[in-house]
């Protein structure tokens, strides 16, 4: 096995495990596959809610990479990325992707066993399609019993007849047509063909040690005849140990002849990856005679001292005073949160540093939370209430009933303006992957980004980055698309490859509230690495509804690979209607219709579930009129989306996040246009839904 072939999923993510905090006891959960079982073999259990779990399997000839998460409580998926020896078209290495899922039907009692159904390789090429209905029963706390039936490979040993046929001769047969087409999901072939039984124990020797075995339905028929595989025996049989960080490693021993390894590195995201923090300790709040005589009056319009010392005390704890209002009893602040993941947090800050600064008689607070120049939302409180809570045991769940949230849209007059015009920059390193590809899976380059950007009023913006490969291996991608559409995504890697210096975007934007409970985004330039042209977009999403609405339209014509000023002959009138629901406890679905770059039409479906720290993870597939077989490799854009707040992985407040979308395979259906600062993405965090999410950071 080449060693390139290890980093493909574990290097963007190991490192991130390692620093997962303590837990009691590893979970030994993690099978072979990643997913609930004993070694091949699955069971009837699931992992912690939200819990995600990558895990690495090498035996002989054979590496699997898997990501699980566990979706809901009783729900799961993964998704593999498998390297397989000599199993390919005329004994080559077969690059494989395939996608799992589980549902806990029924939970263990006292009487009665868990219950799980399961689908392997539902999405992908079938090489490891499977079915399977398990049972778990524990005894005390160290023995775990379980017993199966499996259809496809978990039914290819000690095969009989399948039970289910008595529902219909379609389940006595399994059609294995569309085995090797990947990307189709496999729905007649789900339970079909002949059973068999499994089993499976393990017993946990003490906190780090666990012994395990397993009776195996799964005969591995095309690795015998592919591969040479010897498959002497169906007992498998493996011991384990439990590091204190929650990794688990287990070697085994398969069908008598393969040794083997899995590795398996548990991630809580509800969880700081870094225990305690490096943040700054919040200002106390003061009484209000020591900030009474401060002067707050300025001659000839000047800025004042007791301005001069909010502005520079609120930017002493990342925060940007945009505008600031004081009249009689009321001061406004409009604020641009630079540090602070959660708003809920920012609030709090600006809160205290008020609450020093201004006047005694400014009883009332309200603070506008502004995103691109635009207020999003105004938290309007007390200067009494904040007194009284500061140090109470229950003093964040107090603020929140005193508080009230509000639209932006109206929020009084800004008064003295004290961020504009403004000019950011930055010079940073980055790093980019490319994941997949069959002649190398795991490319990657660094290098360092410029970037920088002027706003001379609230709203509009001028920016734009550019980079410079320093060092890395995606100037090595050789292959060309065989795609029979647009080539709008697929020669991707020609962008990399003829690419010095990369121009990422060349933009103008406006940022504006046309109404009450609307936003406006208007873009015009180099919007990305493969398109410039211009792009608008109205989002209608009130401040404290879990729905939105969107519409985006877009003219986008194809950039030259050099990735500078240069513009090839595509181009193509694209956009679509967006609808946004938040469901609660972190889920936000996302449904977007209308036209893609290849010109086709069709749906992206996308469901994502996001912490209370700022983690996220979700799903997407896109389908449009594009047919499986015009589509080519994957039949269907589908991927993982992973995003890990900076703030999360240090410990540091931080508004910065690591994002990575993992997807099998980019071809030219249904891809859309990747335009910066969608207005959904932009406005959500600082709306009532996601700020009461994390209210429990208002103190700290």
């Amino acid at each position: 096995m080449k060693l390139h072939f290890l980093p493909t999923l574990s290097c963007a993510f190991c490192a991130v495990f390692s620093m997962t905090p303590a837990a009691a006891t590893a979970d030994s959960k993690a099978s072979s596959f990643g997913t609930p079982g004993v070694i091949d073999m699955p069971t009837a259990e699931v992992f912690e809610d939200g819990l995600l779990m990558p895990t690495l399997t090498y035996s002989e000839g054979v590496l699997k990479q898997t990501l699980a998460f566990q979706i809901t409580p009783r729900v799961f998926g993964s998704f593999r990325y498998s390297v397989l020896q000599d199993y390919g078209t005329n004994g080559g290495t077969l690059y494989d992707r395939s996608f799992d899922v589980g549902i806990l039907l029924m939970r263990e009692s006292k009487s009665w066993p868990s219950v799980v159904v399961g689908l392997r390789d539902f999405g992908g090429t079938g090489v490891y399609g499977g079915e399977y209905i398990a049972a778990t029963k524990h005894i005390g706390d160290r023995l775990a019993l379980t017993g199966g039936i499996g259809w496809g490979r978990l039914g290819s040993y000690g095969g009989f007849e399948n039970p289910l046929g008595v529902l219909g001769d379609r389940f006595k047969t399994r059609d294995n047509e569309t085995v090797g087409k990947g990307g189709q999901p496999s729905v007649k072939q789900w339970f079909t063909g002949d059973a068999a039984f499994f089993a499976g124990v393990r017993y946990a020797l003490n906190d780090q040690w666990t012994l395990r075995a397993e009776y195996s339905s799964d005969a591995y028929v095309a690795e015998v005849e592919r591969m040479g595989y010897d498959r002497a025996t169906p007992i498998n049989v493996g011991l384990s140990y439990g590091f204190d960080n929650g990794t688990m490693v287990t070697g085994f021993l398969r069908h008598g002849a393969d040794l083997g390894l899995i590795a398996s590195f548990p991630l809580h995201p509800d969880r700081p990856a870094m225990a305690g923090g490096v943040s700054d300790a919040p200002p106390t709040i003061l009484p209000r005679d020591s900030v009474a005589g401060r002067s707050w009056r300025a001659a000839g319009g000047e800025e004042s001292a007791g301005q001069r010392r909010l502005r520079a005390d609120m930017a002493g704890q990342g925060l940007r005073i945009e505008a600031l209002n004081v009249s009689g009893s009321t001061a406004t602040v409009h604020m641009d949160n630079l540090k602070y993941g959660a708003g809920a947090q920012a609030l709090g800050r600006a809160a205290r540093v008020m609450a020093n600064t201004l006047p005694a008689s400014v009883e009332q607070f309200r603070i506008v939370l502004t995103e691109q120049g635009m207020p999003v939302s105004v938290t309007m409180m007390t200067r009494a209430d904040l007194e009284a809570f500061e140090h109470h045991v229950d003093g964040s769940r107090e603020m929140r009933a005193r508080s009230d949230i509000r639209d932006g849209w109206g929020s009084g007059e800004r008064g003295a303006e004290m961020a504009f015009p403004r000019f950011d920059w930055s010079l940073t390193p980055y790093l980019q992957t490319s994941l997949f590809d069959p002649d190398d899976p795991f490319r990657i380059d660094v290098g360092l980004q410029a970037y920088g950007a002027f706003s001379p009023q609230p709203g509009l913006v001028f920016s734009g980055a550019l980079r410079q490969p320093v060092a890395g291996s995606l100037d090595g991608i050789t292959r060309r698309s065989d795609s029979i559409l647009p080539h709008v995504r697929s020669d991707a890697g020609r962008y990399a490859v003829e690419a010095d210096a990369e121009l990422k975007f060349l933009t103008a934007e406006y940022f504006f509230r046309p109404g009450r409970d609307l936003f406006g985004r208007l873009t015009a330039g180099y919007l990305e690495t493969m398109y410039g042209g211009v792009s608008g977009e109205i989002l209608w999403a009130p401040v404290d509804s879990r729905l939105a609405l969107g519409l985006e339209l877009n003219y986008a014509r194809q950039r030259d690979f050099d990735q500078l000023f240069g513009f090839q002959d595509y181009d193509v009138v694209t956009g679509h209607a967006s609808a946004y629901y938040d469901f609660g406890n972190g889920f936000v679905g996302q449904l977007d219709a209308g036209r893609y770059l290849a010109g086709d039409w069709g749906a992206t479906v996308t469901l994502e579930r996001a912490f209370k720290n700022g983690v996220r993870v979700g799903a997407f597939a896109t389908f449009t009129d594009v047919s499986f077989d015009d589509f080519g490799e994957g039949s269907f854009d589908k991927g993982i989306r992973i995003t890990l707040p900076i703030d999360w992985l240090s410990g540091e407040p931080s508004r910065e996040d690591f994002a990575m979308t993992i997807r099998p395979i980019l071809r030219d259906g249904g891809a859309r246009l990747n335009v910066r600062n969608r207005l959904y993405g932009v406005v959500h965090e600082a709306q009532t839904q996601r700020l009461e999410d994390r209210w429990g950071l208002f103190w700290r």
